[in-house]
């Protein structure tokens, strides 16, 4: 099969005219989209209610639910289409019921969060804050997604999908807390999403509707054409590059969040001191650790300080607080002996199980060496042995109450085998050298 054959059949498979819905079809779907009164505007107050209580009540699957029955996407994609098919008159009236439409969710949002009282900030409304980047490639790919749906005869489940993943409701209700509660900085950052989703999948109903070859449905000369464009060049520019700012910024938190934890875990305790709690903000590039143990010495902070810097972290501010120390706790008997010596008892305790772990460790790391030696030191003698395997087990059987331990050794021979007398000899050997009474060694 030559290029020119798997061209062809990619485009075969990709190819969208056989499922195309008519296009007067399409047309009168997306007027109908277009328009917010009766049936329509009930809907888009209740899923407005709906949304805002689940930001409330931080709730995933009510805001789920909210955006699922939300008919916000009908303007953006007449606006996106009117723009794609020069019918100005058609862009003037997606924009009027657009503009309604999102007073109208202002309004409902707003008035709830001023009623509700619950006012506490909670994750999924900080998550409609802060857009990136990764926020306009959502709406791109999902405005895409739903103006294919609209535009083919297969729609099936894409246009719930698309409505949940570009997220329009959770943004607008957002702004209104930030309205109802006077926090004018989750107004503008909500505003700013709410008006990237918008854009994007806006600007996706375009690209399909000219991909598709909509037809045009009004006179437009070139000049009025190279204008739109113009405008649209430029409110995709005036949209994007705070994102990517912001996007960028996000990058680089999170590179901070992961070199911050590898720090912590290397530094969880020093010099008899262990870390009681640590914080990180990524904004601010600081770090905050709180030890308990003895009093931490100027030196020693510097040390721990030091250590950031093998991390990608030298920028950065490490504050070290002491959260409690032997040292502090020489009070009277009378006040709170019992609490003293329950954090002395415990920090012994901390203490003698690192020590215990470290020696396992060792003793681990020891154990990997055996067979190493073993088949340095009888390869001198049978050279023909070229492979050791040394480890320990137990042996668990029915009539003994205990297990007994199992000592195994698998030696690799080269082409040749070995008399009986001389594994004889290397088994007493072994017994020897291992200084163990029950071994079982195996030859292959």
């Amino acid at each position: 099969m030559n290029l020119i054959s798997i061209v062809r059949k990619i485009f075969y498979y990709f190819n969208l005219e056989s499922e195309l819905e008519d296009h007067e079809v399409v047309h009168e779907t997306i007027l109908k989209g277009i328009v917010f009164r009766g049936t329509n505007l009930w809907i888009l107050v209740f899923a407005i209610i709906i949304a805002s209580v689940g930001l409330n009540m931080n709730s995933t699957a009510v805001i789920i639910g909210a955006m699922l029955i939300s008919p916000l996407m009908g303007p953006i994609n007449g606006m996106g289409y009117s723009i794609a098919t020069y019918n100005i008159e058609l862009f003037k009236k997606s924009v009027k019921n657009y503009t309604f439409a999102v007073v109208t969710s202002l309004v409902s949002s707003t008035i709830y969060f001023a009623l509700s009282p619950i006012s506490t900030v909670q994750s999924e409304l900080l998550a409609r804050t802060s857009p990136t980047i990764y926020d306009v490639l959502i709406a791109l790919f999902g405005g895409l997604a739903g103006i294919v749906a609209i535009s083919t005869k297969s729609k099936g489940n894409i246009i719930p999908g698309v409505a949940i993943a570009t997220a329009l409701m959770p943004p607008l209700c957002t702004a209104g807390y930030g309205l109802a509660t006077g926090q004018f900085h989750f107004f503008l950052g909500a505003i700013y999403l709410f008006t990237i989703n918008t854009v994007f999948i806006a600007l996706a109903s375009v690209a399909i509707s000219q991909f598709l070859k909509f037809p045009i449905r009004t006179l437009v000369d070139t000049s009025k054409r190279k204008k739109i464009n113009k405008w649209i060049t430029f409110v995709i520019l005036i949209v994007i590059l705070p994102s990517i700012y912001f996007g960028y910024g996000l990058v680089l938190n999170e590179k901070f969040n992961e070199n911050a934890n590898k720090y912590i875990s290397n530094i969880s305790s020093f010099e008899g001191n262990y870390l009681l709690k640590s914080e990180i903000n990524p904004n601010k590039k600081t770090i905050t650790l709180i030890y308990g143990g003895i009093n931490l010495t100027e030196n020693q902070k510097n040390n721990i300080k030091e250590k950031a810097s093998a991390f990608d972290l030298k920028n950065s501010t490490i504050e070290i607080d002491q959260g409690f120390a032997f040292q502090n706790l020489e009070i009277k008997v009378e006040d709170k002996s019992a609490e003293v010596l329950k954090l002395r008892n415990e920090l012994n305790t901390m203490s003698i199980e690192f020590i215990n772990n470290k020696n396992k460790l060792d003793s681990i790391e020891l154990k990997k060496q055996v067979g190493q030696t073993i088949l340095k030191e009888i390869n001198v003698l049978y050279p023909q042995i070229n492979a050791c395997t040394y480890s320990e087990s137990f042996i668990f059987n029915d009539t003994l109450p205990t297990a007994n331990k199992y000592h195994l050794v698998v030696f690799t021979l080269k082409d040749s085998s070995l008399a009986p007398i001389d594994k004889e000899k290397i088994n007493q050997w072994l017994v020897k050298r291992l200084e163990i009474e029950q071994l079982n060694v195996f030859y292959k």
